[in-house]
């Protein structure tokens, strides 16, 4: 029955018309095209569910959450016309190929066996550049050469709509067009600016520019979108025109668009760079220790709009090259960790991780937020970072303090009325307005453990002791709190809140401990040594009480259960990767080489079961215990989430959450979240 699923699938991806593409290392779910930011988040979908099997011509990009983001390219050879990009009516090129890398979607397309060119979305990671790295913009390159030894006249088009600019197609939208240094730009905005709102996740304030070198023979038209998409399919360019009829998004479709003649093209490749982007003055509301609106980094580099979209399009050497330096060190480190299948994992989850995430601030203060994309679209939630933490321990963990800093900040300037870790920064992004009335989501145990076994990684990356003595005395709250809970936990949720509370969760409790331990090892490193040795006293007395609550050690092959005394059941241990990662020690070699013997004996076609209470599970636990696993559980683990990457019909930006059975998702939710950093334990964990 497997079997005939898959030759299904793999029918229904196939292209209307000449032969199919090819997929490197995997056809993801949705092929990442600009994912910068959680306003700049454009996808095309391939899964079967709603997706056209990865192909760029014949299916428009979309936000993230599915509501379309226009976005359209057409080539013209020889006087024909022919769709490269989107879901406009000239005959559609064929693609040859699909790649991706971290940071890179790359497409080979023929167009009519004359001309190849070679399309590739770039948007740059670059962590250890802060000015780059800020910049909220994503690159389009165009490479065009002819195939078969004959000289072809060739105009390039590509556009964007009104889309981009607000999530209510009946806004109204203004534009421009001017040009700045060597740098044409279409410029696009809502007319009546929403500062600080969302309406279906897309930001309702700031510019979008659209913007290409300007050579002699470019044009551009700004106007309907049958209009200005049918002179270039007619003509080869533009009238160098603008529609001044400022008007809703959904009336009569304006769109922004440029032509380029490039005239007579042979076998030497010619290239045409587009860059895509927001630009805002203020970027996230924050309760710190002060209020304040918060500025996005870039302002403190660049005078204004237009200087940063002019460095940023004359920058594509620089950007791309630092961008391949980290592919090629995330390839070179996931092949020798675990091979190939993981290299897919990882690689794709990159541009998924940093995308959720902006920074703000200034040269004095710098601070990075994060959306949690899709599942309560709450800032800075403590448990999303958590699980996403690797992928920041491993590039730069500077960006691990910066996401804490502003967690620290508020609760330490008594804004939060509660002893524990609070759940999130805010219930809607871009609001780090915090929960001065104690209202936010209920998971206290999970918090404090996440944010002291955090506090930690971040040291042991950094050895940067004075960031311990600054938080000593909120650590120290948080510890106590855990001294009193974490052994039986009570009835409560833990990251997992959608499966419902569970009393005596054995997986929770063993973070708690984990995170008492790794107060101890604050306490000695900054000098409270008798605090450390009372931390570690008990950290140990009750780890081995949890290893007798915990584990079903009658049955065959033993392993924890998901609660205490519940021998029957089982989950993913994935906490236990903190006791390595953390180098505490706590828990014996033995529970890490009896869960490594167990996951393989309860695998399914597409994964391991996140608990025995569902077939769903989670991709970025399983890359957690996959981590701390055997060699030979590891990659069995690898192989099922790199076959399901390949083979799910789900058509979303990666899911972190999804039937083990099917592959299908549990209803829709978990999309293109930043927890897929956590794919990157392994290599946090080598490093």
């Amino acid at each position: 029955m497997l079997l005939l699923l898959l030759i299904s699938l793999l029918i229904s991806l196939l292209p209307s018309g000449g032969t199919r593409s090819t997929f490197s290392p995997a056809r993801p779910p949705a092929i990442p095209l600009a994912v910068k930011s959680p306003y700049l988040s454009t996808w095309l979908n391939a899964g079967s569910k709603g997706g056209n099997g990865g192909y760029l011509p014949g299916k428009w990009p979309v936000f993230w959450n599915n509501q379309v983001t226009g976005w359209g390219g057409m080539i013209r050879v020889d006087d024909t016309s022919y769709t490269w990009m989107g879901g406009m009516q000239p005959p559609q090129v064929n693609q040859v190929s699909f790649q991706y890398t971290s940071t890179k979607s790359i497409f080979v397309l023929d167009v009519a066996g004359s001309v190849e060119m070679t399309v590739t979305f770039l948007s740059p990671i670059t962590p250890n550049d802060l000015k780059r790295q800020s910049l909220v913009f994503s690159y389009l390159n165009v490479d065009v050469r002819s195939k078969d030894g004959r000289n072809h006249e060739v105009q390039l088009y590509a556009d964007i709509s009104a889309e981009w600019i607000s999530g209510d197609r009946s806004a109204t939208a203004q534009w421009d067009y001017g040009v700045t240094g060597d740098v044409a730009y279409h410029k696009v905005y809502r007319q009546n600016q929403l500062l600080f709102s969302e309406i279906k996740d897309q930001a309702e304030w700031g510019s979008w520019y659209w913007a290409t070198d300007n050579v002699e023979t470019l044009t551009y038209q700004s106007g309907q979108d049958k209009t200005v998409r049918g002179t270039f399919a007619n003509n080869g360019s533009l009238p160098n025109s603008q529609d001044t009829n400022y008007r809703g998004i959904g009336d009569n479709w304006p769109v922004f668009g440029f032509a380029i003649n490039l005239g007579s093209v042979n076998a030497s490749t010619v290239n045409t760079l587009f860059s895509l982007g927001l630009a805002q003055e203020q970027a996230i509301q924050f309760s710190g220790a002060s209020e304040t609106a918060l500025p996005p980094l870039w302002t403190g580099f660049f005078n204004d709009d237009l200087a940063a979209l002019q460095f940023f399009q004359g920058d594509y050497s620089t950007a791309s090259s630092l961008s391949s330096d980290l592919d090629n060190k995330i390839s070179r480190d996931s092949l020798a960790a675990s091979g190939q299948d993981y290299l897919t994992i990882t690689s794709l989850s990159a541009r998924q991780a940093f995308g959720a995430t902006q920074l703000c601030g200034n040269s004095t203060k710098s601070y990075l937020f994060m959306k949690e994309i899709s599942s309560s679209g709450n800032i800075n939630t403590v448990d999303v970072i958590f699980p996403s933490h690797p992928i920041f321990t491993y590039t730069n963990p500077l960006f691990l303090k910066l996401l804490l800093d502003p967690l620290f900040e508020n609760q330490e300037s008594n804004k939060y009325p509660h002893n524990y870790s609070m759940h999130d920064l805010g219930g809607t992004y871009p609001n780090a307005t915090g929960h001065p009335d104690g209202k936010d989501e209920l998971m206290p145990l999970e918090e404090c453990g996440d944010m002291l076994i955090m506090t930690l990684a971040y040291y042991r990356r950094t050895n940067d002791s004075a960031y311990l003595n600054q938080h000593y005395p909120i650590l120290k709250r948080w510890t106590e709190y855990l001294v009193e809970e974490a052994l039986y936990p009570a009835n409560q949720v833990s990251t997992d809140d959608f499966a419902g509370t569970l009393a005596n969760q054995t997986n929770l409790a063993l973070k708690g401990m984990i995170g008492i331990e790794a107060m101890a090892v604050i306490s000695n490193l900054t000098g409270n040594t008798q605090e450390a040795q009372n931390y570690t006293n008990i950290a140990n007395k009750y780890i081995s009480q949890w290893l007798t609550l915990g584990i079903a050690s009658n049955d065959n092959p033993p392993h924890t259960t998901l609660a205490y005394g519940q021998d029957n059941t089982h989950g993913l241990l994935y906490n236990l990767f903190s006791d390595s990662e953390l180098g505490l020690n706590l828990v014996p070699q033995s529970v890490y080489d009896m869960q490594s013997n167990f996951y393989p004996t309860i695998k399914n076609n597409y994964g391991v079961p996140l608990d025995t209470r569902h077939d769903y599970t989670k991709g970025d636990w399983e890359c957690w215990v996959a981590a701390v696993a055997s060699k030979s559980t590891q990659q069995t683990i690898f192989n099922l989430l790199a076959t399901w990457i390949n083979t799910t019909p789900t058509d979303r930006g990666l899911t972190d959450f999804y039937l083990t059975t099917t592959g299908n998702f549990p209803g829709n939710l978990f999309q293109a979240r930043p927890v897929m950093g956590g794919t990157f334990a392994l290599l946090a964990l080598n490093q």
